[in-house]
């Protein structure tokens, strides 16, 4: 039984709904939000490798979608939707507080070097986290939207669907915010005893939205009507099936007639509307099968397609785009495509006598998504092309930089040509396999020397040479770099090629007094910004500014500072990266497209296909489909063993590509059917058969009375 509303009325809308809303668009920015700057964390802070981090992301995604199924029996079968969402929230914001902690460096840095000492401290800290956050959005998952209609009054079914609208665009201005919002967030720089990138802050903000949606929800309580638990319609399904499965089992010999369907066997012991309703339910239920494979690409945007940002230009003029950003292009373009296509686009298809029945639209979808993913390994192609070439085991990569104002040739052995460097200039890198590499012979200006190489493989070297009267300097860098920056930044290092001392500073960075032919260590910055450098040698202060751009390393080499002077060259050790992000608008485009036609479509044909009391089911069914899509993805992406990127966006678009096919051809085969005519049919029969009951009662009243 419901509980009279205590809600009064605001414009025509129970004034309870508002705190409904309000908590939504709390919780959405809190989820999307700590999403959105999750794989990022997995692979820079945990440092866990691209697949291992993917693998994790695809797990509590799934597990975020598997949810719900408890959470409808909770609020359903025992606590009822209030109990539960605040309940459940509870979880929610405690997973989500522990995720911000999990994130604090400071926490295990007992050494003070910027680094957690004790990683296992914060990989248990942060799975306990994601545990609660899956456990808790998931099981609020289908309970805020039924509640939120659960207080309109049988009079208001316009102000309902109206309120439905609101829910949804509350959910979407959410992810958009906090999509945009968090990564920003997760830029800036905070820490105690170092400065790291702020995860704490990017995750603690949306534990402070959890927490926000928690506290609004629970003030709104004395205004809504809060329906009492009624027993599980998804019990009832799986006991109902169950039956006919163990009856049909127990009378499999020839001597028992077969039924029309394998579900009449359930007729012993269910009525026949329950039993008709289970047949509409599974007959869409066996439609979803090919579905998950859709969501396996679908919701790569939050993994694969956001570390292909981090190799890509961020510049966009006058704003610098996060790698995680890049997923507010789905919300935007969604709250762009959906009016679009239901305004113009379907009734233009319409209009040209073409029948785009829901399933055809599915289908369609799933044909997009594919076309997205190929759109994916193309631009991984070219991107590909832009990342150096790092040493392998058994390999050392060498680079020479020649400091002085003769040539130097540097003789590796025998088998290796000799290498000439020209004044004040500098090779790429060259990669030699590190058993030959027992020592090198520099000759400049005249002046000779052998440099023992002691160095173990896999590792990047620079070998600085200078000849300054008659006296030849020859010293190894340990360069210490095998992959690009992280996230975009960039790393600096300096040489001082003067014959005093320096002090050097970039942006608010120190690199100190710096002695002749000296060289600092590798420095962070942040990408995609234009940064000052300043000197001061003898008094004297010199400055210059450069863009140094996304995901680069430089060696700068300080040859003067005078008055009028600051000389200052540029050693490119890992280039920037040149693709822009904007290149991977186009497969966001093409995947919200496919989104649109296939997700609200989905919805919709799902609605329609269930019976009035097993709408939930399907709607349970759906969300199932999002998990194992999301289970899909650790699947393949483990099994197949593919290194190569591109070839693995081509392996799930082939893939979605062929279950498209089985789907259409599923599709072909159905026949829509309208469950409320089905259900009137029942009534029918129903008050038929109770007709006939009472006639037959009443024949038999008179037989005994005459008797």
């Amino acid at each position: 039984m419901a509980a009279k509303s205590k809600s009064p009325n605001f414009f025509g809308y129970p004034l309870s709904i508002f705190f409904i809303i309000i908590n939504e668009f709390c919780e959405r920015f809190s989820y999307y939000g700590m999403k959105a700057v999750l794989i990022l964390y997995f692979k820079y802070f945990l440092n866990w490798t691209d697949d291992f981090s993917t693998a994790i992301y695809h797990t509590f995604v799934a597990l975020c979608y598997l949810t719900p199924i408890l959470g409808a029996l909770i609020a359903d079968s025992w606590l009822g939707k209030f109990k539960t969402i605040v309940s459940l929230s509870i979880v929610y914001t405690i997973g989500q507080a522990i995720t911000s902690v999990s994130s604090i460096s400071d926490l295990t840095d007992y050494d003070h070097n910027g680094s957690p000492d004790n990683k296992s401290v914060h990989i248990a800290l942060s799975m306990t986290g994601l545990i609660l956050i899956a456990l808790g959005t998931g099981g609020i998952k289908p309970c805020v939207a039924a509640f939120g209609g659960d207080q309109f009054e049988e009079e208001q079914e316009k102000q309902r669907t109206r309120f439905f609208s609101i829910f949804y665009l509350s959910i979407n201005a959410g992810s958009l915010l906090s999509t945009i919002i968090t990564p920003v967030l997760r830029a800036q720089e905070c820490g105690i005893h170092s400065k790291q990138r702020c995860y704490p802050l990017a995750f603690g903000v949306p534990a402070a939205l959890m927490a926000v949606a928690l506290v609004v929800f629970v003030i709104g309580s004395g205004m809504y009507k809060k329906v009492q638990p009624q027993g599980n319609v998804m019990i009832q399904v799986a006991k109902c099936i169950g039956f006919a499965i163990k009856n049909r089992f127990q009378h499999r010999s020839k001597e028992f007639p077969r039924r029309e369907h394998w579900l009449d066997w359930a007729s012993e012991k269910y009525d026949k509307r329950l039993i008709a309703q289970v047949k509409m339910v599974l007959k869409v239920l066996f439609l979803y099968i090919p579905l998950p494979m859709f969501w396996a690409l679908f919701d790569q945007q939050g993994s694969r397609w956001t570390l292909q940002a981090t190799t890509m230009d961020g510049d966009f003029g006058s704003i610098q785009i996060q790698p995680d950003q890049m997923q507010t292009v789905n919300p935007i373009l969604i709250l762009i495509m959906v009016p679009v296509v239901d305004t113009v686009v379907y009734p233009l298809i319409e209009k040209c006598g073409i029948n785009f029945t829901p399933l055809k639209k599915i289908t369609v979808g799933m044909i997009l998504a594919s076309l997205a993913f190929v759109a994916a390994g193309l631009l991984q192609v070219q991107v590909d092309k832009t990342l150096p070439v790092f040493p392998a085991d058994g390999q050392s990569q060498i680079k020479i930089l020649n400091l002085g104002a003769d040539k130097a040739t540097v003789k590796f052995g025998s088998q290796v040509a000799d290498v000439t460097v020209a004044p004040m200039n500098s090779t790429d890198y060259m990669t030699f396999e590190t058993s030959q590499l027992q020592s090198v012979s520099i000759t400049s200006g005249g002046n000779s020397q052998s440099k023992a190489f002691n160095y173990l493989s896999g590792n990047r070297h620079t070998l600085l040479v200078k000849n300054t009267a008659g006296d030849l300097f020859a010293d190894w860098l340990f360069d210490n770099v095998t992959s690009k920056p992280q996230e975009g930044n960039n790393l600096i290092r300096f040489i001082n090629n003067v014959p005093d001392n320096i002090s050097i500073t970039m942006g608010d960075t120190s690199f100190g007094e710096m002695m002749p032919l000296s060289a600092s260590n590798y420095t962070i910055f942040a990408g995609g910004r234009i940064d000052i450098i300043k000197a001061i040698r003898n008094s004297v202060h010199c400055s210059t500014s450069k863009a140094f751009g996304f995901g680069s390393a430089y060696t700068i080499i300080i040859n003067n500072c005078t008055a009028d002077t600051f000389d200052v060259a540029y050693s490119e050790d890992i280039p920037p990266n040149t693709v822009h992000m904007a290149w991977q608008i186009p497969q966001y485009f093409i995947l919200t497209c496919a989104e649109v036609v296939f997700s609200v479509t989905g919805l919709e044909f799902s609605y329609s296909q269930a019976p009035s009391n097993m709408k939930a089911v399907l709607q349970a069914g759906w969300l199932l489909t999002v998990a194992v899509g999301n289970i899909i993805v650790l699947i393949v992406a483990g099994a197949s063993g593919i290194k190569q990127q591109w070839a693995e966006y081509v392996l799930f678009a082939a893939l979605l590509l062929a279950v498209s096919t089985v789907f259409a051809t599923m599709a072909h085969f159905y026949t829509y059917t309208d469950p409320s005519e089905i259900e009137a049919q029942l009534d029918e029969e129903e008050k038929k058969q109770v007709k006939k009951d009472e006639e037959a009662n009443e024949k038999q009243a008179e037989a005994v009375s005459q008797l």
